[in-house]
């Protein structure tokens, strides 16, 4: 964790005392906006990668904004904390590894090696904590016996079901849409042993081909959401300041992984605020590994440097859907060499520098702070090309 410098003894007695500027910067940043005052640890917690297969752009998106955020924050003054899980027990990996005759942990290392290559060749700094589903199965236990003692949950034949009606309920959808995205989700809402349809698993029961641990309800694995509930705050406490995640995930992911942590830990809200990505489609459909609809990243790198790749996706509302054209690749490569070209004029202005930081604590508004960055030129795009990591 980066540290503030260490602050220097008061001055003690009136004649010491001079005037001098002291730059405080605070509560000027705005996300989906709303107002999200700057306090220092902040707090990131970034939905990552269930390691299956390789990493498409719709899917990389999610981790270039999750690190630009994390640089605009550190921009505004605070020391900022990231935690990225790795989902290595999930059923869609495990019938991946047994597909090509691997173990799934072994399998998920390969995984998620090739895909630390990819953020490497994108400029996405390693998150300060990398939660692996597999080192939290206590915790995810611990989840599930303190939902079971506040009524959160229940037991049935080995599995620990959250009662997650409020999570539907709350999340803006009506009751078909929100039972269609759970079963997309594999949430099995006609599941009998669940009261509710939008009951979910904390704990599941195992069978012979499945990972297993001993816990009180039986031998048995985590569900999805308990994983992502138990590691958010196993590594940055029982609240954070910023979820970053897919737009696809806030229902029904992010719905009960929030649900769940509130319920446990009485702590409320569990996110000060939400960075949900737009979805990036191909062929008029979403990219989604379940789907093959892919353009992987690595093989995009192949025709295009990282810094073009990034400003791609960068160059746009964070929030907005988007379609991927080949196209696109050009009109990023001609924005990052005009950005270039101003960042290598000589010139130094506050003020350019000041509205380049204004935008980008405004919503993280790319596209307009790069706009101001190319006009004014010199310091101002210095500035951007080492916010943004383009350089």
């Amino acid at each position: 964790m980066a540290l503030l410098p260490p602050t220097p003894p008061g001055i003690v007695g009136v004649a010491g005392r001079v005037a001098e500027p002291v730059d405080v910067r605070s509560a000027d940043l705005r996300l989906g906006g709303r107002p999200l005052p700057v306090l220092s640890p902040a707090r990131v917690y970034v939905c990552g990668i269930t390691p299956y297969d390789v990493t498409h752009l719709g899917h990389a998106a999610t981790f270039v904004w999750a690190d630009v955020l994390g640089s605009v924050l550190r921009l505004a003054g605070a020391e900022v904390v990231t935690s990225r899980n790795v989902t290595d027990v999930d059923d869609v990996l495990t019938r991946a590894a047994d597909a090509r005759g691997r173990h799934y942990d072994e399998f998920a290392l390969g995984q998620e090696f090739a895909f630390e290559q990819d953020m490497r060749a994108l400029g996405v700094r390693p998150p300060t904590h990398a939660p692996r589903a597999r080192h939290h199965i206590a915790h995810v236990q611990q989840l599930a016996a303190a939902l079971l003692r506040a009524g959160q949950a229940y037991e049935r034949e080995g599995h620990v079901f959250f009662r997650g009606a409020g999570a539907a309920a709350s999340s803006g959808l009506s009751a078909d849409r929100a039972r269609e995205l759970a079963a997309e989700f594999g949430d099995e809402p006609d599941d009998p042993l669940r009261e509710d349809p939008f009951d979910v698993p904390v704990w599941r029961a195992s069978g012979e081909r499945d990972p297993a641990w001993p816990s009180p309800w039986g031998w048995g694995r985590p569900g999805w959401h308990a994983e992502c509930a138990a590691m958010a705050t196993a590594t940055l406490g029982h609240g954070v300041d910023v979820l970053v995640g897919g737009a696809d995930l806030a229902f029904p992911h992010h719905a009960h992984q929030v649900a769940m942590a509130e319920a446990a830990s009485g702590v409320a809200p569990f996110a000060r605020s939400r960075v949900q990505v737009g979805a990036v489609s191909q062929d008029g459909a979403k990219m989604a590994k379940s789907t093959g609809n892919l353009t992987l990243v690595a093989d995009l790198l192949r025709v295009t440097t990282g810094p073009a790749l990034r400003l791609l996706v960068l160059d746009r509302p964070w929030s907005q859907p988007w379609e991927y054209r080949p196209e696109l690749l050009e009109t990023a490569s001609g924005r990052l060499d005009a950005l270039f070209s101003a960042a290598g004029r000589p010139g130094w202005s506050p003020a350019a520098s000041r509205a380049v930081a204004d935008r980008l604590f405004d919503d993280l508004d790319v596209s307009g702070a790069l706009d101001v960055a190319i006009s004014d030129g010199g310091d101002a795009a210095r500035q951007l090309v080492r916010v943004l990591a383009l350089g």
